[in-house]
């Protein structure tokens, strides 16, 4: 695979490569370049070129390209999906999914673009403003480094990418090293499409080293990054040192709260879909379990049952509906907190074992609320660690004794407590009578705290990629 820089296909100036490695297998499915700082200055350098060009693209016509973009999507789409499995270790099934998400996005930020109007301030709205008219209009801000995570690369791609072009920005793409190729092949297509050569690129190698490159980048104007918390700062301290935008969309910790008049039966139904998809690997996936002490036994009989009854397997395998984690690193990380959390009081009572990148679905109940998990301890697996609580204001208490605030849910009959509960959580969302993990691409996304700066959707994002200018025609009445 290559890299895209300047509307060609590019090697590493170096000749350096890096493996992709499929999780399940360990087999490599393709190489990557591993770019040098010479690399990523020269895709900079064209896409700061490219933009001059790109921003004067009529909107109309920037849709047109879109859409031919998705043209291009649907001829591919298995391919697509294909290589996303194997290098994500995502069950086929979910990778046609997330492939099928494009055009839903890419549709939906084009007609945003073309409702991008400005506003006027007639004569007269305050004192000595009797003869002046002011216009405002969006305008871009420049070149973006659009940093995408590895867990839902291409839903990331279409939430950075599409409105960054469709404002008339040069986007330039930082996937993650462990599974880029997807990411590789739409870039390239975007090019394909009729992108102007150097509006939409992408750099591959170590985040470290080619991330750091291109977000300290004195002509990168605005920085996208969906990643950890800690990565999330160091980008926003090198965006400092030359004033760049900043959007961070960063870890979660997620309450699923079940009250005692909640629906069990639902709430069993929506930790399948909350917890376990992606196998886990969700920035708004629930991860704190807090459930009343009167319906704990019951909750946890049914998801227990409930959870055996998931195949987990290859992730080619049509019939799989769990696969592996990004990497065995990663598994080995997740064994370790499971391991932290029964030292620490939590009981095993399904899974908890590792197969390479593989970690078996796991309950955990008795977890104490002193327990790291409790907290600030992200787990990024599948794994339900179960925590029990009295009354409503100990669940929030628990709820928000975090650093994280991504999003949060309660499961009550009860609207008048559901409203109550939702309001006083400290996050960016909150669900009632489902899983935390909702994310629709009209809403605005994003957190509170230690969760990120900044939201992602149709309805927020071109705030995050333009800027305000303001027109005075003085005089003129």
């Amino acid at each position: 695979m290559k890299m895209f820089i300047n509307g060609l296909a590019t090697d590493a100036s170096d000749g350096q490569t890096i493996d992709v490695i499929n999780p399940a297998t360990g087999a490599v499915v393709d190489t990557i370049p591993s770019a040098t700082k010479e690399d990523v200055d020269l895709a900079v350098e064209k896409a700061k070129a490219a933009q001059k060009i790109w921003k004067d693209v009529p909107v109309y016509e920037k849709v047109e390209i879109m859409y031919k973009f998705l043209e291009l999507v649907e001829e591919r789409k298995e391919d697509l999906a294909q290589t996303l499995s194997a290098e994500t270790g995502k069950p086929i099934v979910e990778a046609r999914a997330e492939i099928g998400n494009i055009p839903i996005a890419f549709k939906a930020f084009s007609e945003r673009a073309k409702h991008l109007y400005g506003e006027t301030i007639p004569a007269g709205m305050e004192a000595g403003q009797d003869k002046n008219v002011l216009i405002t209009k969006r305008e871009p801000i420049g070149v973006i480094a659009c940093v995408i995570p590895f867990n839902f690369p291409c839903d990331l791609f279409d939430q950075k990418v599409a409105p960054t072009l469709l404002a008339g920005n040069a986007a330039i793409v930082k996937p993650s090293t462990d599974n880029p190729l997807t990411l590789c092949k739409l870039t390239a297509m975007l090019g394909e499409a009729g992108v102007t050569p150097g509006a939409i690129e992408i750099v591959t190698g170590r985040g470290s080293k080619v991330g750091s490159w291109l977000c300290a980048n004195k002509d990168v104007h605005a920085i996208t990054l969906t990643g950890s918390t800690e990565v999330g700062i160091e980008t926003a301290k090198t965006a400092a040192d030359h004033l760049a935008h900043i959007a961070l969309e960063l870890g979660g910790n997620d309450a699923f709260i079940v009250l005692e008049d909640g629906d069990v039966d639902l709430a069993v139904e929506e930790l399948i879909w909350g917890r376990m998809y992606n196998t886990g690997q969700v920035c708004c996936a629930s991860k704190r379990f807090l459930i009343q002490k009167n319906r704990v036994e019951e909750f946890t009989e049914k998801a227990i049952a409930r959870i055996k009854q998931l195949k987990q397997g290859m992730p080619s395998d049509e019939s799989t509906q769990i696969g592996c984690l990004i990497s065995e690193k990663a598994a080995i990380e997740v064994e370790r907190q499971i391991n932290l959390t029964v030292e620490q009081g939590g009981k095993i009572l399904l899974g908890g074992t590792r197969d390479g990148a593989f970690i078996t679905p796991t309950v955990i109940g008795d977890v104490p609320k002193t327990a790291d998990v409790a907290g600030d301890m992200e787990i990024f697996g599948p794994v339900v660690p179960i925590i029990t609580f009295d009354t409503v204001d100990e669940a929030i208490e628990i709820a928000n004794g975090s650093k994280f605030g991504l999003c949060g849910c309660v499961f009550t009959e009860n609207m008048k407590t559901a409203m109550k509960v939702c309001n006083a959580l400290e996050c960016g969302g909150t669900v009632i009578n489902g899983a935390s993990f909702f994310r629709s691409f009209e809403m605005p996304f994003g957190g509170y705290k230690y969760s990120g700066i900044g939201t992602e959707g149709v309805m927020s994002t071109f705030d995050e990629v333009t800027r305000t200018k303001t027109i005075v025609l003085k005089n003129i009445i």
